[in-house]
């Protein structure tokens, strides 16, 4: 099934079977049993929009336990960076109508939340179709190590997802039922 088609079905399903999750102590601890957290100081999010899961609650969590967080801010040519937040902090609507930091103190995240349209059990994803996760991913990973944990509901996995050369697997699949890694 072509990236296209895949995209608009998961999407109209994750319309449909969208609902929110409670972020706890013991999500956080799912998270925390996974991957070493000894050397990470900045973690990236983002601003859900269109019934994504959402990570604002694991950002808020993280950041009490004294970790910078750090949304994206879209460029130009499909390219974004991340930006100091707090969660107190209002934002700018850019515009492809996505919330982004005020904040022009560009950070390198240590890990990043990464939204997804689509996953399947080789921890392929698709997004929107506009590459920027894979460009930031291939970047950052130019600059240091990076882990990439994907977020999204059960539903939107499927078999198999086509890869072309500038897909970019995530380390880690989290979802209200499972880790995937």
């Amino acid at each position: 099934m072509s990236k296209i088609i895949l995209r608009k079905k998961i999407l109209k399903i994750r319309k449909n079977k969208y609902f929110d999750i409670k972020i706890d102590d013991k999500f956080i601890n799912n998270i925390n049993n996974k991957i070493s957290f000894s050397k990470i100081k900045i973690i990236g999010g983002y601003y859900p929009i269109n019934f994504e899961f959402d990570c604002l609650q694991i950002l808020k969590k993280f950041h009490l336990k004294g970790y910078f967080i750090s949304l994206p801010i879209i460029k130009k040519k499909h390219l974004m960076d991340f930006y100091k937040w707090d969660p107190i902090d209002p934002l700018n609507i850019s515009s492809l109508g996505i919330p982004q930091p005020l904040s022009k103190q560009k950070v390198y995240p240590d890990l990043i939340f990464v939204p997804m349209v689509a996953f399947d059990k080789h921890r392929n994803r698709i997004g929107y179709g506009g590459g920027f996760y894979d460009r930031y991913i291939d970047k950052i990973s130019k600059i240091k190590n990076c882990i990439t944990i994907g977020l999204a509901f059960s539903h939107q996995k499927v078999n198999k997802i086509n890869t072309g050369t500038f897909d970019k697997k995530i380390d880690l699949i989290l979802t209200e039922k499972l880790i995937e890694k």
